[in-house]
């Protein structure tokens, strides 16, 4: 499977974070991350950037907001992680 779901819904900060990086460490050729969370972690986006990651952000369907992370250079895991996004 391509998607790893990881809920950081109920953590303070800086756990969602902390968890959020050691996922993506975790993630394989071809994997996105989709991570729930209660808010919109906009410290999070600069160093996903520097990392090399693309995301997406969304209204979520169980959480207040749902980011899509992909390694930007893995078009596998791109193109999966696109057709999670909400029209």
């Amino acid at each position: 499977m391509s998607e790893k779901v990881l809920d950081v819904s109920g953590l303070e900060p800086p756990e969602p974070r902390d968890r959020i990086v050691a996922a993506l460490e975790r993630l394989t050729p071809g994997q996105y991350l989709r991570v729930l969370h209660h808010r919109e972690p906009l410290l999070l986006y600069p160093w996903l950037q520097e990392q090399g990651y693309g995301w997406h952000a969304q209204a979520g369907r169980t959480t207040a907001f749902e980011i899509i992370i992909w390694r930007a250079a893995d078009t596998s895991a791109a193109t999966a992680a696109a057709g999670k996004f909400k029209p």
